[in-house]
C-alpha cells in the first residue's frame, strides 16, 4: 500500500496505549502470599515451554513498575492496559484478598495517574489459581463463581480510580489452547472440557460483570477483550465455505454469540453433537452471559486460512497456534488450515493489515452503537542491540503503519473505534516459546533486565503525541 500524501489523522481523544499481562512481566512470583497459577506449574514442567523458561523473574515488573510508568510516560503513551494476577490477589481462589497483593495495583495506578495515563484493567489473562484448576478448572461450573467473586474485589480495590475494565482476554485461547491442544496451561487435551470451560468462560464474563458493576460507579466502563478470527475460505466451493462456517463458529460464535446476542450458534450444536449435548448449559446461563457491555475489545495479529479436508488427509491440522497432536479444534477434523501468502512476522504469522479492518467492521456490525478498542496488536521480530546501543527494527514500524492506517480507515467507515494497544509494551515471557519471541516496542536485555526503546516506540511515541502517522522513516532519537 503506498505511503500517503496528506497526514493519518485521529480523533483527538483516541487513546494511545500499549498491553501486557500479569505472568508475562510482573515475576515476584512467591512473594507477598501470591501462589502458583496455571501458568508456574505449566512452565515448570519439563517439556512444556521453550528452554524450560518460565516467567519466576519474567522482566520483574513487580520491583520496577515505577521506572515502567515512567518509561511508558515518556513515550507519550495515554493509556495502558495491563491484567491483575488473580493469586496474588486471591491465593488460593476463594476467600478474603490478600491485600499485600492488592497493594501492588493500588501503587501502579496511582502512578499510572499520576502520569495521566488511563489504566485499563484485564482481570484474567490466563493465569487461574492453581488450587481451582485442581477442583476441575474452567470446566467446571463452580469456577465462573469464583471468577464472580475475584472481580468483586478487585472491583471494590480499585473501582474508584480505574474507569476502563476487561472481564476476560481472549477466552479462547483459555479454553481452546489450555484444555484442546494443551499447548497452554493447563496443557489438557480433551475436546469436551474445551467446550464446557468455553461455556463457564463466557458464564464467568456475565457474572464478573454483574460483580464489577453492584461495586464500582455507573461511570465505568466493562468490556470483554476477544481474540476474534478472520476466517476466509480458500476457494468459494461449498465445502470450503461450510469449513469456515464451522471455524468461525468455534472461533468466534461460540463467545461473541452469548456475549453480544444472547445465544449460542445453532450450527455449533450442530457441529458438535457427536461430542457432546451441551447439557452444561444451564437454564439462565446464556442471559447472564448476556450482560450489556460499554466496549468491545478486539485483538488482532493475523488472518485465518481454511478448506475442507479430503477423507484422505490425516494428521494434525497446521493452525499457527502451536505445536501440538491434538487440534484446538473440537469435532472439526474436516477442515484444514492453510497459510496465508505473504510476509510474515517470527512467529509465522503473515502480515495483513486489511484483517484487522475487516474484523473492526464486521463487529461495528455485530454490535451496532458498541465502542471498540484495539486491546492487542503486534509482531514478533529477531530484535538485535546495534554496536551503538539501539535497536532498529523498521519490520515493526511498517507493521504498526499498516495496521493503524487500518485502523483510521475504519473510522473513516463509521466504525467507533476509540483507542489502540500496542503488544506488547515491552519484550516478555512470551508463553510456551519462553523468552524466544520478541513482541516489545521496548527491548528487555534479559540477561540485566535493561530496558531500551526500539525505533517502533520511539515512532508510536511520535504518533501518540501529534494523533498522526508519522513516515515510514525510523526516528533516531
Amino acid at each position: 500500500m503506498p505511503e500517503p500524501t496528506t497526514p493519518v489523522t485521529f480523533p483527538p481523544a483516541f487513546l494511545w496505549g500499549a498491553a501486557t499481562s500479569a505472568y508475562q512481566i510482573e515475576g515476584a512470583v512467591r512473594e507477598d502470599g501470591r501462589t502458583p497459577s496455571i501458568w508456574d506449574t505449566f512452565s515448570h514442567t519439563p517439556g512444556k515451554t521453550a528452554g524450560g523458561e518460565t516467567g519466576d523473574i519474567a522482566v520483574d515488573h513487580y520491583h520496577r513498575y515505577r521506572d515502567d510508568v515512567a518509561l511508558m510516560a515518556d513515550l507519550g503513551l495515554t493509556s495502558y492496559r495491563f491484567s491483575i494476577s488473580w493469586s496474588r490477589v486471591q491465593p488460593t481462589g476463594r476467600g478474603p484478598a490478600i491485600q499485600r497483593g492488592l497493594d501492588f495495583y493500588r501503587r501502579l495506578v496511582d502512578e499510572l495517574l499520576a502520569k495521566n495515563i488511563k489504566p485499563a484493567v484485564t482481570l484474567y489473562h490466563w493465569d487461574l489459581p492453581q488450587e481451582l484448576e485442581d477442583a476441575g478448572g474452567w470446566p467446571e461450573r463452580e469456577t465462573a463463581y469464583r471468577f464472580a467473586e475475584y472481580a468483586r474485589i478487585v472491583g471494590e480495590a480499585l473501582g474508584d480510580r480505574v474507569e476502563q475494565w476487561i472481564t476476560l482476554n481472549e477466552p479462547w485461547c483459555s479454553a481452546f489452547l489450555g484444555y484442546g491442544s494443551g499447548v497452554h496451561a493447563p496443557g489438557r487435551t480433551d475436546p469436551v472440557a474445551s467446550l464446557r470451560a468455553a461455556h463457564h468462560l463466557n458464564l464467568a464474563h456475565g457474572l464478573g460483570t454483574v460483580a464489577l458493576r453492584s461495586v464500582m460507579p455507573a461511570r465505568n466502563s466493562v468490556a470483554v477483550s476477544l481474540n476474534s478470527s478472520v476466517v476466509r475460505p480458500l476457494s468459494n466451493t461449498p465445502e470450503d465455505l461450510a469449513a469456515v462456517r464451522k471455524i468461525d463458529d468455534l472461533a468466534n460464535g461460540v463467545f461473541h454469540g452469548p456475549m453480544l446476542h444472547g445465544a449460542y450458534p445453532e450450527s455449533l450444536f450442530a457441529a458438535t453433537s457427536q461430542l457432546t449435548d451441551w447439557s452444561f448449559v444451564q437454564d439462565g446461563d446464556v442471559a447472564t452471559a448476556h450482560q450489556p457491555l460499554d466496549a468491545l475489545g478486539l485483538n488482532y495479529y493475523t488472518p485465518t486460512l481454511v478448506g475442507a479436508a479430503s477423507p484422505d488427509m490425516t494428521g494434525p491440522r497446521a493452525d499457527g497456534h502451536g505445536a501440538s497432536d491434538h487440534s484446538p479444534w473440537p469435532a472439526a477434523d474436516d477442515v484444514l488450515f492453510h497459510q496465508t501468502p505473504g510476509e510474515r512476522t517470527e512467529m509465522g504469522w503473515t502480515i495483513d493489515p486489511t484483517g484487522l479492518h475487516e474484523l473492526i467492521m464486521r463487529y461495528t456490525r455485530e454490535a451496532p452503537g458498541l465502542p471498540l478498542y484495539v486491546t492487542e496488536n503486534g509482531a514478533a521480530y529477531d530484535d538485535k542491540m546495534d554496536s551503538d546501543g539501539r535497536v532498529h527494527d523498521p519490520e515493526r514500524i511498517a507493521y504498526l503503519h499498516g495496521h493503524l492506517r487500518a485502523v483510521r480507515r475504519a473510522i473513516a467507515e463509521g466504525a467507533d473505534v476509540r483507542g489502540y494497544y500496542l503488544w506488547s509494551l515491552m519484550d516478555n515471557f512470551e508463553w510456551a516459546y519462553g523468552y524466544s519471541k520478541r513482541f516489545g516496542a521496548v527491548y528487555v536485555d534479559y540477561a540485566t533486565l535493561t530496558r531500551t526503546p526500539k525505533s517502533s516506540a520511539l515512532w508510536y511515541a511520535q504518533a501518540a503525541r501529534t494523533g498522526a502517522l508519522p513516515p515510514l522513516a525510523t526516528p533516531t532519537a
